[in-house]
């Protein structure tokens, strides 16, 4: 997956301001490359858990459907764990097959590790991200 240096900075900005807790969102693609960051509200404020706010995932979809775009990735961060889907994750993830999910590791907030996976039932396969 392409992802432009801004928009991951972006979601790692995220992941920055919404600690101690986990942050998420989503990522919309135009074939395959990443192209924009929408923010979401994390509804269980958490440092172990992610839910996207139900008010705006269909905002979010509304504008991702309104530009002619797709949802290629969701994201989240995970506070103090690496940059690698939980059991959690992978349980999660069986709601929203063929999308790729963007982990961001604040383990070190100096140096946040951003990894994308897609995940199939309990496969876990890393998905190669090209930062240009």
């Amino acid at each position: 997956m392409r992802i432009a240096r801004a928009l991951v900075d972006e979601i790692t900005r995220h992941a920055r301001e919404d600690l101690p807790n986990e942050c998420c969102g989503i990522v919309s693609t135009r074939d395959g490359d990443a192209v924009q960051v929408h923010r979401a509200r994390n509804a269980v404020p958490s440092p172990l858990r992610f839910e996207i706010d139900p008010r705006d995932l269909i905002r979010i979809h509304t504008e991702i459907e309104g530009a002619g775009l797709e949802m290629g990735s969701m994201y989240h961060s995970h506070v103090k764990s690496p940059a690698y889907p939980s059991q959690t994750d992978v349980n999660f993830a069986q709601n929203w097959p063929g999308v790729v999910w963007l982990i961001a590791s604040m383990a070190d907030p100096d140096e946040p590790d951003l990894r994308g996976y897609t995940i199939t039932g309990a496969e876990i396969e890393e998905v190669e991200l090209t930062i240009e």
